[in-house]
C-alpha cells in the first residue's frame, strides 16, 4: 500500500513540487519516497512506499518498464502477480529484477496493453502511467474503488494524487469550495466520484481509466469493468444447483480468494468483530493456516455499541490469536480533531472513529489486515433489503393520499412522545432502537413513488428539501442513472446501487484513510472478482432466505463456527453521537455551530441548524447524525481554510 502523486505541466521546481507532494501522503507509504521527471515532457511521478512485497530496493518506485516506454507509479496489490509472472515468461522468459507486483504490471502492460492487463487482474490499485511513445499519461482506478485516485486542473497544469493534501500542494493551487459536491456530502455523508470537495478536481471513478494526451491536452475515459454489466449481462439467477450447492461454491471461491489475499512479507492479521463477515474472513482464513491468525477489535464502555465480547467468544473458537482493547469515552473523542485531516474532505459516517481505533491497535502488531466489509451489499445484509422486500409490495397498494394521511399522523406526535407510550412495549426499553426516531424517518419514505425513490430517501441523511444549505445556494444532487439492470428486482437493484455508490462512497473511504492514517494495509477479500460474479449469479433467495439476511454466507460461516456464536441482532459499529453531542462535544460542537459564523461563512441555513441544534440539545428529537454531517463540514472547513 502506498501514496502517489504527481503532474504533466510546467512547474518552477518540479523536483521540489514532487518532494511536497509525496511528503503529504507519506503516511500511506513511510518506508521509502521517490521521484521522477521528464523535463522534455514536463511529467513528473512521486511514489510513498509502504513496503508489503519484496522489501528490497528492486520494488522501489517510480518504476520504469525494462524498454523505458513506459514510468508508473502504482498504490495497491495485485494479488494474482505470481500467475501473470509465469503466464509472461511462458511467452518470453524474463530477466526479473525482483519479485515486486509492480515489475511484474510494468511487464504485463508492455505485453498486453493496459486495459487488458486490468482485466487480467485481481486486485487493488490507483496507477499513475506515463506512455513515452505514445505521449499519454493515463491513470487507472480498480474494479470497486478501494484505492483513492483524484485528479484535475490546477490552472493548466494537470495533477493527480492518492489524496487531496498531496494536490494542495501543487503551486497556486485554488481552493474553491464546489456547493454541489457540498449538497451531496449532506445527502449521503460522503462526496461520490466524479466529484470533490473542490471545483476542477475529480475522484476517478471505479473501473475506469482515464487518458491525457499530453499534446492536446485532451483527456478520455473507458470503462473496463461495470458491475451493472456484471449483474445485467452476468446471467443474474442462473445458478443452476441447490442451495446447499450454492454453499459448496461460495465456500471455494472464498477460500481462493483469502488465500491470494493472505500473502504478504510483513506480518499479517484480520479485523474481527465477531459479526458473520468478519467472522467468515477469519474462519478461512485460520483454516488455511498453519499459525495462530492475529485478529483485533475494540470494546466500547456502552454495551449497546461493544462487540468485543462477541469476537473474543469467536476468535476463542476459532482459536486465534486475538487482541482487543476496550476504549474510553476520551479516547474515542480525542480522535475526532484529526479527521478533517484524516479524511482530506467532508466526511460524517460516525463509525470512522472506531474504525480508526482499530486500525490503530492492529498496527501495533501488523502491517496489513483483512476486513469483512461488502458482505452486506453482495449478500443482502442490510436492513433496508428486507424491509423493503417484506413493505414494498404492500405500501405500494395503498393510494398515495392514503400514506400521505398516515405520514402527516406520525409526524404530528413528537418522537419522544412515541417513545413515551409505545417505546417499552415495541422495544424493550432498549434506547438503542429510538422508536419515535426510527417512526418519523420512516413516515419520509410512506410518500415514495417508487421503489427508487424509496431507496433514496432510505439512504439520505439530510433531506434538502428543508433547506439545510443557504437558500440560495441549494442544489438538488443526482442520484446516478443505472443502465439496464431490468432482468433484476427491486431489491436486487438496489443491491447494485450500493455497490456502485455506498461501498466504494462511504465504506472503502472510511477504511482506506482511518487504515493508511497509522500506515495499515487493509485487504477486502469479498471484492475479488470471482466473488462479486458468483453473487451476481445467485437468485435472491439464496441471499434473503425465509426472512434470514446473507443466508448463503451464514451457511459457510456455520461450518466453522458454531450458529449460537453468531446469531443475535445486527449491532453496526457506532459511537453514541446524541449523548456526546449533549454532553462532551457539547462546548465543541456549540463554537462550530454558532449562528454568526454560520451566516458569515455562508453555507448553510444558519437559523435552520439551529433550531435543530437547539432541539436536539433539549431531547425532544435526535438530530445527531444530520448535525454530525454540519458539524464535520464546519471542523474540515477550519482545518483546510
Amino acid at each position: 500500500m502506498c501514496g502517489i502523486a504527481g503532474f504533466l505541466g510546467q512547474v518552477a521546481s518540479p523536483t521540489d513540487c514532487l518532494t511536497n507532494m509525496a511528503q503529504a501522503i507519506v503516511h500511506r507509504g513511510p518506508d521509502h519516497q521517490g521521484y521522477w521527471f521528464d523535463e522534455n515532457f514536463g511529467i513528473g511521478l512521486a511514489h510513498a512506499r509502504l513496503s508489503i512485497l519484496d522489501l528490497s530496493p528492486a520494488g522501489r518506485q517510480p518504476m520504469q518498464s525494462l524498454s523505458a516506454q513506459f514510468a508508473m507509479v502504482f498504490n495497491g496489490e495485485i494479488y494474482n502477480h505470481t500467475s501473470l509472472r509465469k503466464e509472461l515468461d511462458s511467452i518470453n522468459q524474463r530477466n526479473w529484477r525482483g519479485y515486486s507486483d509492480t515489475e511484474t504490471l510494468l511487464a504485463a502492460i508492455e505485453q498486453w496493453g493496459l486495459e487488458a492487463t486490468l482485466k487480467k487482474t485481481k486486485g487493488m490499485f490507483a496507477i499513475a502511467l506515463w506512455d513515452k511513445s505514445a505521449q499519454t499519461l493515463s491513470l487507472a482506478r480498480d474494479r470497486m474503488g478501494e484505492k483513492p485516485l483524484y485528479y484535475g486542473w490546477v490552472d493548466s497544469e494537470f495533477v493527480f494524487a492518492s489524496e487531496l493534501k498531496s494536490i494542495k500542494k501543487f503551486p497556486e493551487f485554488c481552493s474553491q469550495i464546489n456547493r454541489n459536491a457540498l449538497a451531496l456530502f449532506l445527502q449521503f455523508n460522503s462526496i461520490p466520484a466524479p466529484h470533490s470537495i473542490y471545483q476542477n478536481i475529480f475522484k476517478l471513478e471505479p473501473g475506469c481509466i482515464v487518458t491525457l494526451d499530453a499534446a492536446s491536452r485532451s483527456l478520455s475515459q473507458k470503462i473496463y469493468w461495470s458491475t451493472e454489466e456484471v449483474y445485467e449481462n452476468g446471467n443474474t439467477a442462473n445458478f443452476l444447483g441447490k442451495p446447499e450447492h450454492a454453499v459448496d461454491s461460495l465456500e471455494r471461491i472464498l477460500l481462493e480468494s483469502i488465500a491470494l489475499q493472505a500473502q504478504a512479507d510483513v506480518p499479517l492479521g484480520a479485523f474481527l468483530s465477531g459479526g458473520v463477515d468478519s467472522s467468515v474472513v477469519v474462519a478461512l482464513m485460520q483454516s488455511q493456516s498453519s499459525r495462530k491468525v492475529n485478529t483485533f477489535s475494540i470494546g466500547f464502555e456502552a454495551k449497546e455499541f461493544n462487540e468485543a465480547e462477541h469476537a473474543r467468544a469467536v476468535a476463542k473458537h476459532l482459536k486465534t490469536d486475538h487482541f482487543d482493547m476496550y476504549v474510553t469515552e476520551r479516547d474515542a473523542l480525542n480522535v475526532i480533531e484529526h479527521l478533517p485531516q484524516i479524511y482530506d474532505e467532508p466526511f460524517a459516517d460516525s463509525s470512522q472513529i472506531p474504525t480508526y481505533l482499530v486500525s490503530e491497535i492492529a498496527k501495533q502488531k501488523v502491517t496489513v489486515a483483512l476486513s469483512g466489509d461488502a458482505g452486506d451489499e453482495l449478500f443482502g445484509g442490510y436492513n433496508r433489503y428486507s424491509m423493503t422486500a417484506n413493505w414494498w409490495s404492500k405500501l405500494s397498494k395503498v393510494p398515495l393520499p392514503v400514506r400521505s394521511l398516515l405520514k402527516s399522523a406520525i409526524e404530528t406526535i413528537s418522537p419522544n412522545l412515541w417513545n413515551a407510550s409505545l417505546g417499552r412495549l415495541v422495544t424493550g426499553n432498549n434506547p438503542q432502537v429510538n422508536l419515535g426516531d426510527k417512526l418519523h424517518k420512516g413516515a419520509k419514505v410512506l410518500t415514495s413513488r417508487s421503489i427508487d425513490e424509496l431507496y433514496t430517501r432510505l439512504i439520505s441523511n439530510i433531506d434538502l428539501n428543508e433547506n439545510w444549505l443557504a437558500e440560495d445556494k441549494v442544489l438538488e444532487p443526482k442520484m446516478p442513472i443505472l443502465s439496464g439492470l431490468d432482468k433484476l428486482n427491486p431489491i436486487e437493484k438496489m443491491m447494485v446501487r450500493d455497490l456502485i455508490g455506498y461501498l466504494p462512497t462511504d465504506i472503502l473511504t472510511k477504511v482506506d484513510r482511518a487504515a493508511m492514517a497509522v500506515s495499515l494495509e487493509t485487504r477486502v477479500p469479498f471484492l475479488d472478482p470471482d466473488v462479486i460474479e458468483f453473487s451476481a449469479s445467485l437468485p435472491l433467495d439464496f441471499k434473503i432466505r425465509n426472512g434470514v439476511s446473507k443466508w448463503v454466507l451464514r451457511e459457510v460461516l456455520y461450518r466453522y463456527v458454531p450458529k449460537n456464536l453468531i446469531e443475535r441482532p445486527k449491532m453496526g459499529f457506532g459511537v453514541p453521537l446524541d449523548t456526546w453531542l449533549r454532553g462532551p462535544l457539547r462546548d465543541w460542537a456549540e463554537v462550530l455551530l454558532n449562528e454568526k459564523r454560520l451566516q458569515e461563512e455562508g453555507f448553510f441555513n444558519a437559523s435552520l441548524v439551529r433550531s435543530k441544534w437547539l432541539e436536539h440539545l433539549s431531547g425532544k428529537r435526535n438530530w445527531h447524525h444530520q448535525l454530525w454531517s454540519v458539524l464535520m463540514f464546519q471542523a474540515w472547513l477550519e482545518k483546510n481554510h
